[in-house]
């Protein structure tokens, strides 16, 4: 009989058939004529059994043999396993030793945070690791399959630029060559440009805050996922952002039934997350606030338990909307009705993750933009291009930027971004 080569999420193909698997011993018992192999490959986890008096002294000696991380082939026969957390089991025919680990530091035991930082590029591999990795690849899956099959164009603005997106001194510096650079904050501006030459499109990459920050809602370098779209005003952007959100969240549902059962997520919660979403008004939420015991006026920004007061009182998401202007970016487009709060939204996440999303809709006007770049001293010399792009056919258009970490967190359910991206960049912490 030929022996299938395959992943350990693809036996369920063979069963009653033989496979052999290149892989890693993740733990192993024993009870004295037979060895639980606990396999991992990057795919999942399986456990073979290794029966002495039916694999030979040779192999049996060679499962003996294997430590913790130790690599190996496994060869064996599939068969079903409701027990079995992946419904299969593996009985070994043949092990073949690639190489015995020695002394490996994350053992199954409780480790402390620093240690696992420290040994980041060896915690990924654990089953709870590797489920929120594996979450966070289907979230990305999801986002370009909505925005591609949208209509939407993936555009890839600069990384190192010459300004701040939004006018903040939260920004990393660095020489570019004579000229004096910035890592990108934010690809907004220039996504502003590609949607004046493609109507709607998304961006999706890396950006860097110097803000020296250590709450568990914080990373240095993170993903952002930045659509920008002409003759897209405010509540069609609204309602945009809610269909893919609600894309997303229904996806990992669908596609991540195992990694959500290793994380213990309440997956009923994610369950409701489907349109339409409440909305408050700024307003309405300074009242709440006031009303519960917030010590808070109008005017002031929210924190996270202001966040988290507000999305207790709703299973999905919420909106909040119409914030001051003097809160908010130079470029958003105050509401005609009423020039002192502007067009934008928050979407804050429910069960305490706070904001996921911030948007707006953008000032079309060239009169007023050039106001703004006054009001707010910004560079002529640097934001010339960003102004022609309302003195050359300017045209109402909205936008807005999901942060990819904090939404992994509120959908695996974790307590701070720091598991939700491989190797996190955190105040202090640059390795590995």
């Amino acid at each position: 009989m030929s022996i299938n080569r395959c992943g350990i999420r693809d036996v369920y193909q063979f069963v009653g058939q033989p496979v052999r698997i290149g892989c890693w011993l993740y733990n192993k018992r024993s009870s004295g004529k037979i060895q639980f192999l606990q396999l991992r490959d990057g795919t999942g986890f399986i456990q073979a059994v290794a029966v002495r008096n039916e694999v030979g002294e040779e192999v049996w000696d060679a499962a003996s043999k294997l430590t913790q991380e130790s690599s190996l082939y496994v060869t064996g026969l599939v068969r079903e396993d409701a027990r079995s957390q992946s419904g299969y089991e593996l009985t070994v025919q043949n092990v073949e030793i690639i190489q015995i680990a020695q002394d490996y530091p994350v053992t199954h035991k409780e480790h402390g945070v620093d240690f696992l930082m420290d040994h980041r590029h060896l915690w990924i591999r654990t089953p709870r690791q590797r489920a929120i990795l594996a979450i966070r690849a289907e979230i990305v899956r999801a986002v370009q399959q909505f925005f591609d099959s949208h209509g939407f164009t993936l555009v890839d603005p600069p990384i190192l630029t010459p300004s701040s997106c939004e006018g903040t001194t939260n920004l990393f510096h660095t020489k570019y060559f004579d000229e004096d650079a910035y890592l990108t904050q934010s690809g907004q501006l220039y996504m502003e440009a590609a949607a004046m030459a493609l109507g709607r499109v998304y961006s999706f990459g890396p950006t860097f805050r110097a803000e020296k920050s250590k709450t568990r809602r914080h990373l240095i370098e993170f993903w952002m996922i930045e659509p920008e779209m002409a003759f897209v005003e405010h509540e069609e952007s609204l309602r945009i952002q809610e269909q893919f959100v609600s894309h997303v969240v229904q996806s990992v549902l669908s596609n991540c039934e195992k990694e959500l059962k290793v994380l213990d997520r309440d997956t009923a919660k994610l369950a409701h997350v489907k349109p339409p979403f409440p909305r408050i008004t700024y307003d309405e939420a300074i009242q709440f606030l006031q009303d519960n015991g917030f010590d808070i006026a109008w005017g002031e920004d929210f924190g996270a338990p202001h966040e988290t007061a507000i999305a207790e009182g709703y299973d999905k998401p919420v909106f909040i909307t119409h914030y001051p202007t003097e809160l908010k970016a130079f470029y958003m487009k105050p509401a005609p009705e009423r020039p002192e709060v502007v067009l934008c939204a928050d979407l804050i996440a429910p069960e305490g993750y706070g904001e996921i999303i911030g948007g707006s809709q953008r000032i079309d006007d060239p009169e007023l933009m050039g106001q703004r770049f006054e009001a707010h001293q910004l560079s002529m010399e640097a934001y010339q291009w960003y102004l022609d792009l309302r003195k050359y056919g300017t045209v109402p258009h909205s936008g807005f930027g999901l942060g990819l970490e904090r939404t992994v967190a509120w959908i695996c359910g974790l307590e701070h971004v720091r598991e939700t991206i491989p190797f996190p960049r955190l105040l202090y912490r640059l390795y590995p």
